[in-house]
């Protein structure tokens, strides 16, 4: 049985070896498209502060690790699937014939179509080769321009910050971290950042950007004057780049980073006969419309029993869970997958902010919300019937996994639904009583420890 792993981030290596552990005479061929061994991408902010090496970004440490595996490793990246013949081509001219093919090609960054993308000093930040390009720049007090503040950005920023530089944010939405914060609590982190030295520009875009040496100059009199005195421009002098923004403001930069969001990693799947919508859709057993062709991590397309609609959830541990499943049913082991966890726990520059499930609620149901501006704490909770489907939160660190089991638990909460419409503060009393009630008395002393 020859089974081909497309990916070698986290799912492709963790599935290539859950089929070794369960099939020890397979053959297992793991196609990654980058020069470097498989690493992590959540590791690169860490790089960029400087509290590991590249090594450190390394998914496994020992350099013999796939080979003692007997797991095949190919640098290519693949150009089609055809699944009717079972072949995928790849890029270097190589084309694989599979058994089992496991899709987990992972995400990359969107472009935003804006002119300048191409100039020096313009980068995205998702490759170990970008925070190569980024840590050359991004020297202490340098100018930096990030585009994107959502999670991904977020995440970036307080990398950026801890190396000294002087940070802009540019955020198309009203606020930041708009797919995961409503109004007051994104409103609230706009304000700490703020506090904390960045400039951060919302409800605007990035329109254009510029080489500052071949920008125009105003060419006013007063700027010809103060140039034939030595006096330099009144405009402010950057050394690399010109930032013009939607809202008429010119930002000057000498690193401009784009982090404007991801998108699954499957054009190459293009009329392949396998199901794509926003991911490549899989039922429960991460298989594919195409018996024996599966998916997993942030390409995959799984069903969410929270929000009770298919999702793409980019985050490692549903990529982890997923790898783990599909490679149990590729080695012929039928395994479920319980559903997709709706998480993020985000720390910017000091301030925890949270976000599960349907944070923004669902039709027909209830809220209650709880702000607390002057001690930076907010919190939100979303109801559908007597059940917490989403919540997020601001500040409130204790209640971080009372509010996880509560909404991936679908705990039902009769009476104390009503009781914390009235003080949304008592979320541990009510998940134990809730879940003793219930049987879940092992997930409530869980709950307890964190």
């Amino acid at each position: 049985m020859h089974h081909v792993i497309l990916g070698a981030g986290p799912a492709g290596v963790i599935a290539a070896e859950t089929i070794r552990k369960h099939a020890p005479a397979d053959t297992i061929t793991l196609v990654g498209d980058e020069p470097e061994p498989p690493y992590s991408r959540m590791a690169i902010p860490y790089l960029l502060i400087g509290n590991i090496q590249e090594a450190g970004t390394y998914l496994r440490k020992s350099a013999a690790h796939f080979a003692n595996l007997r797991i095949t490793q190919v640098g290519a990246k693949a150009t089609k699937v055809d699944a009717a013949a079972r072949t995928v081509a790849l890029d270097n001219g190589q084309t694989l014939t599979f058994d089992r093919l496991l899709i987990a090609t992972g995400s990359h960054p969107v472009r935003p179509p804006i002119p300048g993308m191409d100039l020096p000093g313009v980068h995205p930040c998702w490759t170990l080769e970008d925070a190569r390009a980024i840590m050359k720049l991004a020297q202490p007090g340098a100018k930096v321009l990030q585009m994107g503040a959502g999670f991904i950005g977020c995440i970036i920023m307080e990398a950026l910050k801890q190396r000294g530089v002087e940070l802009s944010v540019v955020e198309m939405g009203d606020r930041m971290v708009p797919r995961m914060m409503g109004p007051t609590a994104g409103g609230m982190i706009k304000d700490w950042c703020e506090t904390k030295g960045v400039k951060v520009y919302t409800g605007t875009k990035v329109e254009a950007i510029e080489s500052a040496a071949s920008a125009p100059s105003s060419g006013g009199v007063i700027s010809k004057i103060a140039s034939a005195l030595g006096m330099g421009s009144s405009e402010p002098q950057g050394s690399g780049l010109r930032v013009k923004l939607g809202n008429g403001q010119t930002v000057q930069a000498d690193l401009v980073i784009s982090a404007t969001g991801v998108r699954p990693a499957i054009g190459f799947l293009k009329d392949s006969g396998i199901t794509c919508l926003q991911g490549v859709l899989t039922d429960e057993h991460l298989q594919t419309n195409v018996p024996g062709i599966y998916a997993a991590g942030d390409c995959a397309e799984a069903f969410d029993k929270v929000s009770g609609k298919t999702i793409v959830s980019a985050i490692q541990p549903n990529a982890a869970e997923q790898a783990r499943v599909a490679a149990l049913n590729m080695v012929g082991q039928k395994a479920d997958l319980k559903g997709v966890t709706q998480i993020n726990v985000l720390d910017t520059l000091g301030m925890i902010s949270t976000s599960f499930g349907n944070w923004e609620g669902v039709p027909g149901g209830e809220h209650v919300e709880l702000t607390d501006k002057a001690t930076g704490r907010h919190l939100s909770l979303q109801f559908k019937d007597d059940v917490m489907v989403g919540c997020n939160s601001v500040g409130w660190t204790e209640h971080v996994g009372v509010m996880r089991g509560l909404v991936e638990g679908q705990v039902r909460l009769g009476e104390w639904k009503h009781r914390l419409m009235e003080d949304p503060t008592k979320l541990m009393d009510a998940y134990l009583a809730a879940a003793q009630a219930q049987g879940q008395w092992a997930g409530a002393d869980d709950a307890r420890r964190r």
